[in-house]
């Protein structure tokens, strides 16, 4: 499993992006950028896991760790 990477404010975020794109490309079906609106994907995908790859290659973090 991945290891959580991004804070709630950054999975908020990805999660109501990623929405809005994927509704746009239901409700847009004449639209030629159409197909582009599928890249919300990406965003909707990442916010509801919690973690990103790309983050996870640079060593980025917006979770707070909560040390013991």
């Amino acid at each position: 499993m991945l290891k959580k990477n991004m804070g709630n404010l950054d999975r908020i975020l990805r999660f109501a992006v990623g929405a809005a794109a994927l509704i746009a490309f239901f409700m847009l079906p004449d639209a030629s950028y159409r197909y582009w609106l599928l890249l919300g994907i990406v965003p909707f995908g990442t916010g509801l896991l919690g973690s990103c790859p790309i983050y996870a290659i640079f060593g980025i973090g917006t979770c707070k760790m909560h040390s013991k």
